[in-house]
């Protein structure tokens, strides 16, 4: 090889040597630089990637949003009592199996779908539940203010002693699935993780039994301001006009209603589901205090004591009059004999003289 050979060999070398060693382009650091693989994945788990972690964050609040299921609970108060089995019977097809050994409501599950799909779960959102109780109340969940009238008739069917006025209160569930707990209070609502069944009786026996007492205290607070009235005509006039069968009718008005609190209502039962689920119980002790149960009781009882004093006092009052009564009749009776022993006396003294 000549020289001018070993000088185009020696160029060639060096060229090829300088290509292998030299850094790539900048553009090709760019692209791999700003890979969405590398800032996605990795720069969340160092602390970086503010972007993609925005928006990773929107996407969960909206699939948290769209699990997100608001049910209106109605609650109402028609009636003094109803006929639970017969509604049973006929509506045997729309009845929930019962999961406790309570006799004193029964649920009821309706739907516009055939059976077979209902049970499937797969259109919950469209099933209406009602559980109606035997004392007069039935709560409504999942249903509007038009369909509810159709409801209603069909309770009122199986009523006795319907009330001039139905009472009502709204509520509501919120059902979130993504919640952090297992429940969740709020201003007129309960928010849950899941409502089922249990639920649904849990929420309606408290909310059954509010409705049912604001019918009572309001009825007790009608004879409060009943006596309140014969109170003040006494302090005015010292006496009073009430009959003693008003009187007896309004002592077994206050009975009637002490007992119903008591016995029908349930308020001091312990709820059997509650009992076997901790779960179940700290929704029922949360609407218990949600709905001031306990303190509503207390005010109806301290209300019925005072009727109660007001009625044994007026009784008192009645039987002073019946025995002062009795007094003065006998005292009338003595005078007429003893007229009619001086008047035979008279008339013996001049048949004699004569």
């Amino acid at each position: 090889m000549g020289r001018l050979g070993a000088c185009f060999a020696l160029r060639r070398f060096v060229s090829c040597s300088a290509r292998r060693i030299c850094p790539p382009p900048p553009c090709c650091l760019r692209r791999v630089s700003t890979s969405p693989a590398i800032s996605s994945d990795y720069a969340d788990d160092f602390g970086g990637g503010n972007l993609y972690g925005g928006q990773r964050r929107e996407f969960q609040v909206r699939e948290e949003e769209k699990a997100v299921r608001h049910i209106p609970v109605r609650a109402y108060f028609l009636c003094t009592s109803i006929d639970l089995k017969s509604m049973q019977a006929e509506h045997a097809y729309n009845v929930v199996p019962p999961t406790s050994r309570s006799t004193n409501y029964v649920a009821l599950r309706y739907c516009d779908y055939p059976s077979e799909i209902a049970d499937m779960g797969v259109i919950e959102n469209f099933h209406r539940y009602m559980v109606v109780f035997q004392y007069g109340s039935a709560v409504m969940f999942n249903v509007s203010d038009d369909e509810a009238e159709g409801y209603l008739e069909i309770v009122c069917k199986y009523a006795s002693g319907l009330l001039p006025d139905t009472r009502k209160d709204d509520y509501a569930v919120v059902e979130k699935p993504l919640l952090m707990t297992w429940m969740q209070g709020g201003p007129d609502h309960i928010v849950l993780k899941n409502l089922d069944a249990d639920g649904i009786r849990i929420i309606g026996s408290v909310l059954g039994q509010s409705i049912a007492l604001d019918h009572f205290i309001r009825q007790v607070d009608g004879m409060v301001e009943e006596f309140t009235d014969i109170n003040r005509v006494m302090e005015k006039t010292g006496t009073f006009t009430m009959e003693r069968k008003k009187l007896f009718q309004l002592v077994g008005k206050a009975n009637s209603n002490l007992a119903d609190v008591i016995l029908k209502l349930g308020l001091f039962d312990r709820s059997e589901i509650a009992w076997r689920n901790a779960q179940y119980d700290q929704i029922l002790e949360y609407l218990r205090e949600e709905f001031e149960l306990t303190q509503r009781f207390g005010n109806l009882d301290f209300k019925l004591k005072f009727v109660e004093h007001n009625i044994h006092f007026l009784q008192e009052v009645l039987q002073k009059r019946r025995s002062d009564f009795l007094e003065w009749f006998v005292i009338v009776l003595l005078i007429a004999d003893n007229l009619i022993a001086i008047y035979e006396i008279v008339q013996e003294t001049a048949v004699a003289s004569a």
